[in-house]
């Protein structure tokens, strides 16, 4: 039995979520003394930009809405002045965060109430986390903020402007989802980058290994294959820094494909899933013998939202996917399999995509998609076994090369599994 009348159930919904928005984000107001509002007022302001947007549609104009705006601003320029002339001006984000949250309780009653919950938790973190992103924003270099900006053309510029149509042999080459592969690969390499050059190396090694291998992992192994040849009793440290990148590309390619190719994120999940467990067994055996406040050195990672490198690796990825298809088209699986190995060895996401790629485009099969990504995967994973061994000597082998077999042995027990 129903204790609400049911033309009010609706409203009553809305007006409560308004209600529930305003007091998320004026409690983190009400916790700073120095706030203009606090949690009584955001919740009626929330509560009012609902209302007035109900009023607004009820009488078919846009005019009742935009004036409660304007009674909140003269409210807020009113406080704003009386605070100045006490000499306690206080800045303007509570009045932005006031301004925000009227819009988001009138965005609820257009039936944005989910939209209007995240846009909420979003601008609560953006308060409550004021001195970290002031921190945050102190330690970006030019550098950095280039990077940013970099990215920003690179996907909501060029993106954009791209033709949405499948052109060259067997229809393989679509501008746009070639550059979406770009953006999608530059932004998971400039998270990690980022990362790197915020935090440093003062956390130790998993924050290296874990970034580094989100940034490049091929870097990651480079530059502490070279550090554990230089320094033989950082081995150890150095070993457990390159299992950790080697199992983020696992992460990395698992997030790829599924917002790639999401009917294959389970089959492929199996076999990192085999991979990462003895990996990760490995590591963390590794890691408990590991000492503290030891000096590492950062990877030398190149900007990977910089122009050149995305338009290369652009390339890159078009000439894999075309011979792939062709190859595919002319030799059947084996030819896909030959690319997909001789490819992962340098640049494994180049290799994956396409793979991707082809299996959306229903020219091979999930079965035949994932044993191409696997292959790519461990390709690439010979590749880096022989930096170590190489470059890093027996010791780093030593420490190392079991963490990376295993790896590599687990995923060809996954792919035999599916």
């Amino acid at each position: 039995m129903s204790f609400v009348v049911p033309e009010l159930a609706a409203p009553l919904e809305a007006f409560a979520t308004a209600l529930g928005i305003g007091l998320l984000v004026g409690m983190e107001r009400e916790r700073r003394p120095d706030a203009a509002a606090g949690l009584r007022t955001f919740a009626l302001v929330a509560m009012l930009g609902c209302l007035f947007a109900m009023l607004g549609e009820k009488t078919g104009g846009p005019w009742v809405l935009v004036t409660g705006l304007l009674v909140i601003a003269v409210a807020m320029v009113a406080s704003n002045f009386s605070t100045r002339q006490e000499e306690q001006y206080r800045g303007f984000t509570s009045e932005a965060a006031i301004v925000v949250t009227y819009g988001l309780g009138a965005a609820v009653w257009f039936g944005y109430a989910t939209l209007a919950v995240m846009l909420a938790i979003t601008t609560t973190i953006l308060l409550y986390f004021k001195a970290e992103l002031r921190n945050l924003s102190e330690r970006l270099t030019p550098r950095d903020i280039n990077s940013i900006l970099q990215f920003a053309v690179l996907s909501l510029v060029i993106l954009p402007i791209l033709p949405n149509r499948d052109f060259g042999p067997f229809n393989a080459i679509n501008p746009r989802q070639v550059w979406w592969m770009v953006v999608l690969i530059s932004g998971l390499a400039l998270t990690g980058y980022l990362a790197l050059r915020i935090v440093g190396a003062r956390h130790g090694a998993a924050v290296l290994g874990i970034f580094g291998g989100l940034a490049s992992s091929t870097a990651t192994t480079l530059m502490f294959s070279r550090h554990a040849a230089e320094h033989a009793d950082l081995a150890r440290m150095s070993a457990v820094i390159v299992l950790i990148a080697n199992l983020m590309v696992m992460l990395r390619i698992g997030v790829i494909a599924t917002v790639v190719a999401p009917v294959l994120a389970m089959p492929l999940l199996i076999v990192f899933a085999c991979g990462v467990v003895p990996g990760l067994a490995l590591t963390l055996y590794g890691w408990k013998a590991l000492g503290n406040g030891t000096e590492l050195p950062m990877p030398e990672v190149k900007n990977p939202t910089e122009l050149k490198i995305a338009i290369s690796f652009g390339l890159l990825y078009a000439i894999v996917l075309l011979a792939s298809a062709w190859l595919q088209d002319v030799a059947g699986n084996r030819g896909l399999y030959a690319v997909a190995l001789a490819s992962g060895l340098t640049d494994a996401d180049a290799s994956v995509l396409s793979t991707l790629r082809l299996f959306d485009l229903q020219t091979i099969t999930g079965p035949h998609a994932v044993t191409a990504v696997s292959l790519a995967l461990m390709a690439n994973l010979m590749f880096k076994i022989g930096l170590v061994v190489g470059i890093g000597g027996s010791r780093l082998a030593r420490h190392a090369l079991p963490g990376l077999l295993a790896i590599g042995g687990g995923m060809a027990l996954g792919l035999a599994l599916v």
